[in-house]
């Protein structure tokens, strides 16, 4: 057995030289916003206002981390929304995917400095992180086998981790566990300090102090089923996000930020039926493609943390 710290595991198992990223299509495994047409016409209308508000610079960036197979930017290229200011941006691991367009960038870290839009859709996630076991001496680092998953405890939390979980999340009681965020904190700030002036946007599932879960919610995600965590290089591993602990200026639920972008996923006046039969069905499929994204159940439920720099979020 090869027992190791979950954040340890995890970066060999997601992103090593035989990780789950490098190999794996995501769309393939699961299905997140940005896979959907919908998001794009939000995302173009989120960016015509970040745009309005830094006096329409020239390029305009919209970064879009962990970029799967380009399919939120070549949607978004093709809806033109700059007038051709617009500089596209894929930020992936794997090579650039067939498909994507010339025009868009594609690179395996973002750029140094950008203006304008950083998107970070279901990254945070799969950012490693530890876990944490209370135990009669204070909480302990719980460990995984990688080729199980079965668990162990292991050494004491650092001072930092014990720290941060004392603010955020508390282990007060022998077997209590913690998934600790502290990594994830770290990840997001260097992330924000590459924009220059903008908005920096993670989408994610997740969730507050005052609602935190009984316990871990770190899963696996394999060929679209959810199934045991095994960080093995075979599956994505993921979990929560303790979202009030980035350092934000605003949070909210996927599905009110949609809705101020003007997705509603109302229904198309049947009478369109008559008049344009192929408009009616278009529009019954975004109406479709609109409501899984407002979705309280699944992906309408998941968190938008906002972070503007030099400027107000327009939300």
């Amino acid at each position: 057995m090869a027992f190791l710290r979950w954040s340890e595991a995890m970066n060999g198992a997601l992103y090593g030289e035989r990780g789950f990223y490098r190999r794996h299509r995501p769309a393939d495994h699961f299905r997140t916003s940005a896979q959907n047409p919908v998001f794009a016409t939000a995302v173009a209308e989120l960016v015509r206002r970040v745009d309005d508000a830094l006096g329409h610079p020239d390029p305009f960036t919209v970064v879009d981390m962990a970029a799967g197979s380009g399919e939120l930017l070549r949607r978004l290229v093709d809806l033109e929304p700059l007038d051709g200011r617009l500089r596209a941006v894929g930020v992936e691991l794997r090579e650039r995917p067939d498909g994507v367009p010339d025009d868009v960038e594609w690179r395996d870290t973002p750029p140094l400095r950008s203006t304008g839009l950083l998107l970070a859709c279901e990254w945070l996630d799969n950012v490693p992180f530890d876990i944490a076991i209370g135990t009669r001496d204070g909480p302990r680092y719980q460990l995984v086998d990688t080729a199980t998953g079965e668990t162990g405890t292991g050494e004491s939390v650092s001072h930092e981790d014990a720290d941060w979980l004392a603010t955020w999340w508390p282990v007060s009681r022998v077997g209590d566990r913690a998934e600790i965020g502290r990594a994830r904190d770290a990840a997001w700030r260097e992330l924000v300090s590459t924009v220059e002036a903008g908005l920096v946007v993670a989408v994610d599932y997740g969730h507050h102090r005052s609602s935190r879960p009984a316990g871990p919610t770190v899963t696996g995600f394999a060929a679209g089923r959810q199934t045991s965590p095994v960080p093995d290089g075979t599956m994505d591993v993921t979990a929560h996000v303790a979202v009030d602990s980035l350092g934000v200026d605003s949070t909210l639920l996927q599905r009110e930020a949609l809705k101020r972008l003007g997705i509603t996923g109302s229904r198309p006046d049947y009478d369109l039926v008559h008049r344009d039969p192929r408009g009616y069905l278009r529009a019954l499929s975004a109406a479709g493609e609109a409501a899984e994204l407002l979705d309280p159940a699944g992906l309408g439920g998941h968190w938008w943390c906002l972070r503007g720099v030099g400027m107000t979020v327009p939300l």
